[in-house]
């Protein structure tokens, strides 16, 4: 039996290990520091939990030796040490932790050892990219894809309006970290939270979208001249991040206070912690539209993807935890079953040009309850 190491027991992380274990056929070892954290996955049969540091690269480097295939779940400042540990331990790994470096640069690393390292397995980058890759490659001629997408409260509830469905701290890098996206073929890099629009959902009402630094990869793996990732809040979401944003709320520069040093944004982290953690029993959802629009058949087209996905009312699963780990869980699945996918750093996104995989991933999601509509409309621009 295959012995799959899931790194991180948050939301997400745990949901993964659970659904790996529903599945059967695997040993899931799921571990994190928090015993708290472990306590729900630790009742499912099929699951071995372990208090383990992963801020220690020796702790991940022995729990990578004793699995055959790694998940990495960590914090986003953690990620890339973490996928590093794991390559040099020789073990393949799936990761959707959204960290800050480039990780082309284990890809020399991962090469070497005959690791594959398939990064950014969430929903966005992820899932998101997939299918902007598939519609692209269906037209003629793509000359832009855009990406949307966000996790919400059903709930409004003020002042915040917004539950983070992972680590607060993970969530405010969205409103820092410069966004990279393409315009008329040239990389253009302009503030977090800029650009905002409102873009209206069906069933769902308004939304405001607004760049945020998603694209990753996918600014190397997909030539579209435009390219764009934006992120979905609640219309007001913008004004309220730009104000703690500008005021320094979101600093990383230590301030002297009462002869202590304090990380403004440790602070800001801390009381968001408790402003936006989700409820017990409050329901939320998963909203991701991606467009592809160009030329097929001598007519400007649009091709769209709609995904409106919400929690799981008989697990208590979020919908971005299942939206998040499931692309994660499919590939991993696939892996141990011994899918070849070649060595070195794979984004995630390259999984949509695996016709057969791509089409067995969305079966898989869709056999979970996570349905992808798409549609062909006109274009508003001329060919």
């Amino acid at each position: 039996m295959k012995r799959i190491a899931v790194l991180g027991g948050g939301m997400v992380g745990g949901f993964m290990a659970r659904e790996l274990a529903r599945a059967g056929g695997l040993a899931v070892v799921l571990h994190d520091r928090d015993p708290h954290a472990l306590a729900r996955s630790a009742q499912v049969a099929g699951i071995e939990v372990k208090e383990t540091n992963l801020a220690r690269p020796e702790a991940v480097a022995k729990a990578a030796a004793e699995a055959d295939l790694v998940i990495g779940a960590v914090p986003g400042h953690l990620g890339f040490e973490t996928a590093r540990t794991v390559i040099e331990a020789g073990r393949n790994l799936v990761d959707i932790s959204f960290f800050p470096e480039d990780a082309y640069a284990l890809d020399a690393a991962a090469r070497a050892r005959g690791v594959t390292a398939v990064v950014d397995c969430g929903v966005m980058p992820g899932l998101g990219g997939m299918l902007g890759l598939h519609m692209a490659a269906e037209l003629d001629r793509a000359d832009r894809v855009t990406i949307l997408v966000g996790g919400l409260p059903v709930e409004r509830r003020w002042p915040m309006e917004y539950k983070a469905p992972f680590s607060p701290i993970d969530v405010i890098e969205e409103y820092v970290r410069p966004a990279r996206f393409r315009l008329n073929g040239e990389t253009v890099i302009r503030p977090a939270l800029s650009d905002p629009e409102l873009v209206d959902f069906p069933g769902i009402g308004t939304l405001e979208a607004f760049n945020t630094d998603g694209l990753r990869t996918l600014l190397t793996t997909c030539d579209a001249p435009e390219l764009r990732e934006k992120t979905l809040r609640y219309p007001g979401h913008v004004e309220k991040m730009r104000m703690l944003r500008d005021l320094g709320f979101f600093s990383e520069e230590p301030l002297d206070i009462e002869d202590a040093k304090v990380r403004p944004i440790a602070v800001t982290a801390q009381l968001l912690f408790g402003a936006w953690r989700l409820e017990p029993g409050m329901p939320e959802l998963t909203v991701m539209r991606v467009e592809a629009e160009g030329l097929a058949g001598g007519r400007r087209v649009v091709r769209r993807a709609d995904l409106i996905d919400r929690t799981d009312t008989g697990t208590g699963d979020t919908s971005m935890a299942r939206t998040t780990g499931l692309p994660a869980v499919i590939v991993a699945r696939r892996m141990a079953e011994g899918a070849a996918l070649p060595a070195g750093i794979v984004p995630a996104e390259l999984i949509a040009r695996d016709r057969p995989m791509f089409d067995g991933l969305l079966s898989d999601l869709e056999r979970r309850g996570v349905r992808i509509s798409f549609e062909t409309l006109p274009s508003a621009k001329e060919p």
